[in-house]
């Protein structure tokens, strides 16, 4: 086994975590001056090493730019239309307030999948403190529900960039990827809830009340857009890909029939068609529900755009990372320490990404970083299903699930969690830590299963 590739691998990932880490800087810089040190250290022609980073960079972009930056713009206007305060509303009516727990858990995992996971916080807090008013009792386990379900969807189903960057580094359809997280998510998000009602008796912790009173819009019924209308952004784009991806797999290549569908699905089952469709409609939600000039409508836009393009920059940034990691042969090296690909080097291969994952995160903070990081790293590996034994999916699911362990202090989510949840640090380590622990170790515990009874290959 060469050595070489590791001391890259390991000045790199060192690069990564040291920038972001100790010198606080922007993701973004640390990824792509981590790509730019490992291609120069790498093989290759010294005049091509910085271009062909850039082209990497370009690449990756190309890839996931324009779905991140739609998806931005349809959690945007989700929020701005109250269509996820009506979807939230009406999981509460419909399993009633002895269910809460489950409506705020079901809230947050439908509502991550467009919208980023802080911003599902923010919007289902506010519910969580009304319902503790209302009982007295349960703080910690509404508190927690909301976690359960939108921090597994964050970490496993397209559009977030984390999984979007996954399934583009491991080459895996992305509506496969979408049934595959929502499929492991859900026993994910069941069983974090029972964690839930185990923190909650552990830690009966009563609400407190935030130093400066939070100001929220608060929407009346009548002022909501109809639930169907509301879920219409969230629903359409998954199921014009998921078309594409059945239809793909199952059409006679040599019909002429199934030839004139394929060409309909795979234009409209394209990531990029089908989110900008939604985004079309959730535009139009805004302007129908909140009565929007176009001016204002322009803004929010804009605005949604803003927060995506750094999304886009440090992903892109990561995929680039990625490939300078196989320009320096990090692929041969690492499949050799595994060992001859089968069965068992198969599950060592999702063990070992699943460990990767939870240390990169538990170094540096961000879920996004460690998926990006990780899923560079063995996409470089160019592992298939034949030498895997199983789909590549398990491999992204392994790698989503290992992004949740290893939570604390270094974390965006932590802080989010506990200022507005009003918990101390000790109680946050307690509650959240321990939760996004189940999350991920569960997470894995079903990819291994599925891996192994449902392989298909």
């Amino acid at each position: 086994m060469e050595y070489y590739p590791v001391v890259i691998l390991a000045v790199g990932v060192a690069v990564v975590i040291g920038m972001i880490m100790l010198l606080r800087v922007n993701a973004f810089f640390a990824l792509i001056t981590a790509a730019i040190l490992v291609s120069l250290m790498s093989p290759g022609v010294a005049s091509s090493k910085l271009a062909r980073v850039a082209e990497a960079f370009g690449q990756s972009a190309g890839g996931i730019g324009i779905v991140i930056a739609l998806a931005a713009v349809i959690g945007k206007c989700l929020m701005d239309s109250g269509a996820a305060d009506r979807i939230v509303r009406s999981f509460t009516k419909a399993l009633g307030e002895e269910r809460a727990p489950f409506a705020l858990m079901g809230s947050g995992f439908v509502l991550s999948i467009p919208v980023f996971f802080d911003t599902v916080f923010y919007l289902l807090v506010p519910l969580a403190r009304s319902m503790w008013r209302s009982k007295r009792k349960n703080y910690v386990l509404y508190t927690t529900a909301i976690v359960a379900g939108g921090a597994v969807t964050h970490s496993m189903v397209p559009p977030t960039p984390g999984p979007l960057a996954i399934a583009d580094n491991l080459h895996v359809d992305l509506g496969v990827m979408i049934v595959a997280g929502v499929m492991v998510g859900i026993p994910m998000s069941l069983v974090g809830l029972a964690a839930c009602w185990i923190l909650n008796h552990r830690f009966p912790i009563e609400m407190r009340p935030y130093a400066t009173e939070i100001e929220a819009r608060d929407f009346t019924d009548e002022e909501l857009p109809p639930l169907s209308v509301s879920l219409l952004p969230v629903v359409l784009p998954v199921i014009l890909i998921a078309t594409n991806t059945i239809t793909s797999a199952v059409a006679d290549k040599t019909s002429a029939g199934w030839q004139m569908l394929l060409a309909v699905t795979q234009n409209l089952g394209n990531p990029n068609l089908a989110l900008l469709f939604s985004a079309a409609i959730a535009i139009g939600i805004v302007i129908k529900y909140r009565r929007s000039t176009l001016e204002e409508m322009s803004t929010t836009v804009e605005q949604a755009l803003m927060s995506g393009g750094v999304v886009i920059l440090i992903t892109a940034a990561g995929g680039a990372f990625g490939k300078m990691l196989a320009a320096a042969g990090i692929d041969n090296t690492i499949k050799s320490a595994l060992g001859e690909a089968g069965s068992v080097a198969g599950i060592t291969v999702l063990l070992t990404a699943f460990a990767v994952a939870s240390l990169v995160k538990f170094a540096q903070g961000s879920g996004t970083v460690a998926m990006i990081t990780t899923s560079s790293m063995f996409g470089a590996m160019a592992f298939t299903q034949e030498t895997l034994g199983f789909h590549i999916v398990y491999l992204a699911t392994a790698i989503g699930s290992g992004s949740l362990v290893g939570d604390w202090m270094n974390n965006s989510g932590f802080w989010v969690f506990s200022k507005m949840s009003v918990l101390t640090t000790n109680e946050t380590l307690k509650t959240w830590s321990i939760l996004t622990a189940v999350l991920g170790i569960t997470g894995l515990v079903v990819t291994l299963l599925a891996a192994t009874v449902l392989p298909m290959v």
